[in-house]
């Protein structure tokens, strides 16, 4: 599917829509991150609502605390409750494809500084958005915000593009200054989302991973598999997490559909050197004159 499936005032609507339901689930759920609280039941809460308000999960919500900046979930039957963590709530919401993308930080870890250096990069780079401004222009906004408080911005995670069925397309934004960059034109979709920490500014793999998306489509020969396959296939290339999935065999067939280059999985991301991490995240199309946020 295609985005011309659509008129330009059709797809326009349904990246607006997309947003108005994010806005909702995340003030919603944003409240229920206190401390005792379950992670598992926000994320559940947040699926759920997103489905009932008239979308669909662009991607599994994402709860990533103090060194984690990105990609955890809840595990099925998880137990983890809220501590005195900085939370890092990262929602993606489609209608018929067309995503918004949001993100924020709940402090309860008593470090607001950090948290106020992601918002207020974000706002920075908001304002500079426009036909003929550079990702370059607006990585320089970033990182001269972050390091105002002090800080430093996470270099090698970026904003993107976001287009249809497609969570993480170009251009990527950078989150520093870059020379050059891509230029933005009118109708462009993309996520900003700065990350601040006290730590060195990247990020690597952790050892675990409960989110995955379909890269390829191969036949498969065990029927387990094949069966979690199948119920991949519903989510088409958005990523998905494992506790959606139902089959006695799950793990065995992820490893196997991984290992055939049918999935790719995707391990949170942890800040090298154990820093605290801030994110701040809104969705903009880009328009004649400006941008108009879908998630504000």
């Amino acid at each position: 599917m295609t985005d011309n499936v659509y008129n330009k005032e059709d797809i326009i609507e349904k990246y607006r829509e997309a947003g108005r339901i994010l806005k909702i689930v995340r003030t919603e759920a944003a409240d229920m991150i206190r401390v005792g609280n379950s992670l598992l039941e926000v994320a559940e809460f947040v699926e759920k609502k997103t489905i009932e308000l008239g979308g669909r999960p662009a991607f599994p919500c994402n709860i990533s605390r103090n060194q984690e900046a990105a990609h955890a979930t809840p595990k099925a039957g998880d137990q983890d409750v809220f501590g005195n963590d900085m939370v890092k709530l990262d929602l993606g919401v489609h209608v018929d494809g067309y995503i918004a993308d949001s993100a924020v930080t709940v402090d309860l870890s008593g470090n607001s500084d950090i948290v106020k250096a992601s918002e207020e990069a974000l706002a920075a780079a908001i304002d500079l958005m426009k036909p003929g401004v550079s990702t370059g222009e607006i990585g320089a906004a970033i990182e001269e915000r972050i390091h105002s408080y002090g800080l430093k911005p996470i270099t090698n995670l970026t904003g993107h593009g976001l287009s249809h069925y497609e969570a993480h397309d170009n251009p990527p934004v950078p989150n520093k200054h870059v020379e050059g960059g891509v230029i933005l034109k009118e109708g462009d979709v993309l996520a900003i989302e700065p990350f601040a920490t006290n730590g060195t500014g990247l990020v690597h793999d952790g050892s675990w991973a409960e989110i995955y998306s379909l890269i390829k489509k191969k036949p498969v020969r065990l029927p387990a598999v094949r069966n979690v396959l199948k119920q991949v296939e519903e989510y088409r290339e958005l990523p998905f997490a494992k506790r959606w999935l139902e089959s006695d065999k799950l793990e065995f067939s992820l490893i196997q559909l991984e290992k055939a280059g049918i999935l790719h999985s995707y391990p949170v991301l942890v800040e090298s050197a154990g820093g605290l991490v801030s994110q701040a995240e809104h969705t903009v199309i880009i328009t004649r004159d400006g941008c108009e946020v879908t998630t504000k």
